[in-house]
């Protein structure tokens, strides 16, 4: 790590909890780049799609514990 990152670091681990963890958010979220305005609008359709679903009773969804078997089922045959 060069002078300066290691200062800005110094200088970031006197902030508060709430202070770090909101620094830490914003630099993993730089690591991105730019989002997608086209993957942006697509989520914000499909999540508004399941919230319809759900507020109209037509998907009931599933147990948590049930979802997340299935979730780590899915990740172990990876």
């Amino acid at each position: 790590m060069s002078k300066m990152g290691q200062k800005v670091l110094d200088e970031a681990l006197q902030l508060e909890l709430s202070e770090r963890a909101e620094l830490a958010a914003e630099l993993l979220a730089s690591l991105d780049g730019e989002p997608d305005a086209d993957v942006e609008a697509a989520w914000a359709v499909e999540i508004e799609r399941r919230a319809s679903r759900a507020r109209s009773g037509d998907d009931a969804g599933r147990p948590w514990a049930e979802a997340r078997d299935a979730a780590k089922d899915a990740l172990s045959k990876r």
